[in-house]
Parts: structure tokens; C-alpha cells; sequence
């Protein structure tokens, strides 16, 4: 019988998990060179004059953006940096408004019955109505276009950050509490030391999700208030006829996404699941 040691062990790790990763890539691959195909299939025989956008037009206006990306010459010449750099700003101060707000509010509606069934018929209603409907609201109250996309932005994270940490502290084991009672805590040690890091999955769920759909709002309202950021990039090519740079544009919205999503998904390595 062949008693394997912690060695060996970590070595038959570490060749399942390249051979994982080359799996893995090999299919990425190949669905990359499937779906360039296929568009190039669908896209290749418009006589549209150029307008359908096939991966090598759209790849050379890629790089024709990205060489561009730092010019700065408004209001007409204004590389995509700017853009997403003004899109970014709107997203993460909405996001961190609505999460200063929410996280605070879910604790005490978790913890609390009471106030919660009292608020819970506001919630319920509220929380169905698309983000962009807010926007006429914030136009006609705030008379800032600006401050409009943020709000919009704090609408649309608000309930996804709120529901999922209420959600998170009702799922904590009452025991803890218990033992931090008998123990004399105080209730912010209560609360600081023992339901938060319990809540924690709860309350990385709701932002992740949050962020995501914060970046997915923030497009569309650029579209009809945004004087800068990818949505009104997007709005501007599109009235130039300019598909392919939409195209671009779309390419660095879900990559930004993903990186943005990635963020917020390493704090569940701080959860005490993780």
C-alpha cells in the first residue's frame, strides 16, 4: 500500500489544477475563434456600405481609440478615457452613497421586526421601479444633469444593497448573539463584532450585484443627461453612424464590468465562509 506524503500530494494538486487552466483556456479559445467567425459570416455580406461592423473593421477602430484615449480637447475632442473616467466617477460615488445608507438601514431592519414590517409596504413598492424612471425625478428636483446620473445611479444600488444585507443578518445563528449577551457585550460590540462579520456574505452579495447594475444603469441614463462618459460616447457614434466604434465601445464597458465585478467579489475572502 503506497501512503502518499503532503508533497506529492501538493505536486498531483498543482498538475489537476494546469491541467485545469489549460482546459479552460483551450475552450476560451475556441469559442473566441467561433464567435469571430460567425460574426464575420452574418456581418461580410451587408452591402450597407460599411455600416454592419465586422471584427476587423471594428478592431481597427479599436486601436484608432485606445491611441486616441488620452486627447483632451473639449467639447469636440475628448479621448475615451475621459469618458470612462467620468462614467466610473458617477457609478462609484452613487454606489458608495447608496451603500452608506443601506447597509446602516438593513442592520437595524434585520435586527428589528418591528421597524421592518412597518417599512417593508414602502420597500416593496419602491423597489420594483426601474432606475431610469427615477430620472425625470432628479431632473425636476435636483435641476442638475450631473448630479441626476449619480442619483439615478444611488436609486438603482439602493434596494439590491438593502434587501441582500437585511437578508444577510437574519441569517445569522442567533447563538452568537447570545453567547455576546451573556458575555455583557455592548450592543455596538454586538453589532461591530459579531453580526457584521456574520452578515458579511449577505452584504458582499448585495454589493456585488449592486455594482453590477449600477454599470448597467449608468449607460443608458448618459444616453439622455450625461454631457461626458461611455453612454454619451455610444449616443454621439451612433448619430455619427460610427457601428464599429460602438462596437469598442461595448468591448471596454463589459471589461471594465468585469473588472469592477471581480473587485467587489474578492471581499468574500474577508467572509467568514470564504
Amino acid at each position: 500500500m503506497t501512503i502518499s506524503t503532503p508533497q506529492v500530494l501538493q505536486q498531483r494538486a498543482a498538475k489537476e489544477r494546469a491541467g485545469y487552466r489549460l482546459k479552460t483556456a483551450g475552450l476560451l479559445l475556441a469559442f473566441a475563434v467561433v464567435f469571430l467567425g460567425l460574426w464575420q459570416l452574418v456581418t461580410a455580406g451587408f452591402d450597407d456600405g460599411g455600416l454592419a461592423p465586422t471584427p476587423a473593421a471594428s478592431w481597427d477602430r479599436l486601436v484608432e481609440v485606445l491611441s486616441t484615449a488620452f486627447v483632451h480637447n473639449p467639447p469636440n475632442e475628448v479621448g475615451i478615457f475621459f469618458h470612462l473616467l467620468a462614467s466610473l466617477q458617477r457609478v462609484l460615488l452613487g454606489f458608495g452613497l447608496a451603500a452608506l445608507i443601506a447597509i446602516p438601514l438593513g442592520v437595524l431592519l434585520g435586527t428589528s421586526r418591528v421597524i421592518n414590517d412597518s417599512l417593508d409596504p414602502f420597500i416593496q413598492v419602491l423597489r420594483p421601479v426601474s432606475p431610469l424612471a427615477w430620472l425625470p425625478i432628479g431632473l425636476a428636483v435636483l435641476r442638475d444633469a450631473e448630479w441626476t446620473a449619480v442619483f439615478v445611479i444611488f436609486m438603482a444600488s439602493l434596494w439590491l444593497i438593502l434587501i441582500n444585507t437585511i437578508d444577510g443578518v437574519r441569517r445569522v445563528n442567533p447563538l452568537y448573539l447570545d453567547l455576546a449577551r451573556s458575555l455583557e457585550a455592548t450592543w455596538a460590540n454586538r453589532t461591530l463584532k459579531v453580526l457584521l462579520p456574520a452578515a458579511l456574505p449577505g452584504v458582499v452579495t448585495g454589493l456585488r450585484t449592486a455594482l453590477s447594475t449600477a454599470w448597467l444603469v449608468i449607460v443608458a441614463a448618459e444616453m439622455i443627461v450625461g454631457s461626458r462618459g461611455m453612454g454619451t460616447f455610444v449616443w454621439i457614434e451612433w448619430n455619427a453612424m460610427n457601428v464599429n466604434s460602438i462596437v469598442v465601445a461595448i468591448l471596454i464597458i463589459g471589461v471594465v464590468g468585469f473588472v469592477l465585478d471581480r473587485s467587489i467579489a474578492q471581499l468574500h475572502r474577508l467572509t467568514p465562509n470564504a
